[in-house]
């Protein structure tokens, strides 16, 4: 099966339940969206109450992902809120349903996501990604590269900090007339002589 995307739906409240209850199945089942299992509705309202508020009322921008009628995927194009940062933007709640994961749906979604941030005109696209689940390697494999690391930023338990991991695709390659100057993690390469 293969998924239909749609962008930018109208936010009624019955797709806001269902946005909930598939960031609840998520959490739940291990997904790092940006709780710690158990959640409840009420948890994750906390924070999809002003997320789904930022994409209602711009600037923010949702990707959902259905299997027939029933929702299993869903990322957001989060904006930067800050003019040096207009070329990019950072796909954030990225998640599909536990009982759809293996399908490939998540490699799904996340070209579909490439495709329209390509659509869009945007340079780059950001993921940041829990340390210690693999995701990583999810990205690397889709063409995110690690361009940095907070050490022990997300405190999912006591004496769990996990590191958050930021990764980027570049989706400017071959554009003419772009001129960047690329960080580099190496230390020696900043050096004169």
């Amino acid at each position: 099966m293969t998924l239909r995307f749609v962008i930018d739906p109208d936010l009624t409240p019955e797709l806001r339940a269902e946005i909930v209850a598939l960031w609840i199945d998520v959490t739940n089942a291990g997904g790092a969206v940006g709780f710690v299992a158990p959640v409840t509705a009420a948890d994750v309202r906390t924070i999809a109450d002003p997320t789904l508020a930022a994409i209602a009322d711009g600037p923010d921008r949702l990707l959902l992902g259905y299997a027939g009628d029933r929702l299993v995927a869903m990322a957001i194009f989060t904006d930067n809120r800050f003019h040096l940062k207009a070329h990019y933007r950072i796909l954030t709640r990225v998640m599909v349903h536990p009982g759809s994961q293996g399908d490939g749906f998540g490699l799904d979604l996340m070209r579909e996501a490439e495709r329209i941030g390509r659509r869009l005109g945007l340079d780059a696209l950001q993921v940041t990604v829990r340390d210690g689940l693999g995701l990583d390697r999810f990205y690397r494999r889709l063409g995110y590269r690690e361009v940095g690391r907070l050490p022990g930023a997300l405190r999912v338990g006591t004496g769990d900090d996990r590191d958050e991991i930021l990764m980027w695709l570049d989706l400017s390659a071959g554009r003419p007339g772009r001129r960047t100057t690329r960080a580099t993690n190496d230390p020696a390469a900043s050096r004169p002589g």
